[in-house]
């Protein structure tokens, strides 16, 4: 999505809507794709994951509850993320902003509800993150598709080689941010379990 859309603006920019449009049809594909890899690499090493990342023996349970829903929902995670950047390409910030926060708003509504009402503690908690995500991730493909700018073809989700290289060399240098900020936060958990109180975790 951060190497897809800028490099959609650009084509928008040179009125070549055919190249933008196969950009966002390119993306939505890969992201699919690593969704479901993702999903199935991430839910079967959870707790080996989640060990790196500085869970504790006590600790485990609930980041093992939290995270296999978690998991499971992340698809939708995904694909919010990487067409949002799309509709704020097209110049509707606000839809895009409207999208985030009606799933956040869902997701605040139903965390009591989830949590104590049902008794689900952080399975509830899960249920509610991913809910809201969901919904949110419908909204954003739905504008997407009803947009007046570019608007995909079935043809534009066709991988093309050309197409995704340009998208993944712009875009790999905010994957290398993201990552290193990863990193920089399972050594602080780790240091905290390590030297820090329980509680800190």
């Amino acid at each position: 999505g951060s190497g897809g859309a800028p490099r959609a603006a650009i084509f928008m920019g040179k009125k070549d809507n055919d190249l933008a449009e196969k950009l966002l049809g390119n993306c939505f594909t890969l992201l699919v794709g690593l969704a479901v890899v993702l999903t199935i690499v991430f839910y079967v090493s959870a707790p080996t994951l989640l060990r790196l990342f500085g869970a504790s023996d006590v600790t485990l349970t609930y980041a093992t509850d939290y995270a296999r829903i978690y998991i499971l929902g992340s698809f939708f995670v995904l694909i919010v993320l990487g067409m949002n950047t799309f509709i704020t390409t097209q110049g509707f910030a606000k839809i895009s902003m409207m999208t985030t926060i009606i799933g956040a708003v869902i997701n605040i509504i139903l965390d009591p509800i989830f949590i104590f009402g049902f008794r689900w503690g952080m399975m509830g908690a899960a249920v509610a993150t991913v809910t809201g995500q969901v919904v949110t991730a419908i909204l954003a493909v739905w504008y997407l598709l009803h947009m007046k700018i570019i608007k995909p073809a079935a043809g534009d989700f066709a991988l093309r080689g050309k197409v995704c290289s340009r998208m993944l060399t712009l875009g790999i240098t905010s994957f290398l941010s993201q990552i290193s900020l990863v990193a920089a936060m399972a050594a602080i958990n780790n240091m905290i379990r390590k030297y820090g109180a329980l509680d800190a975790v």
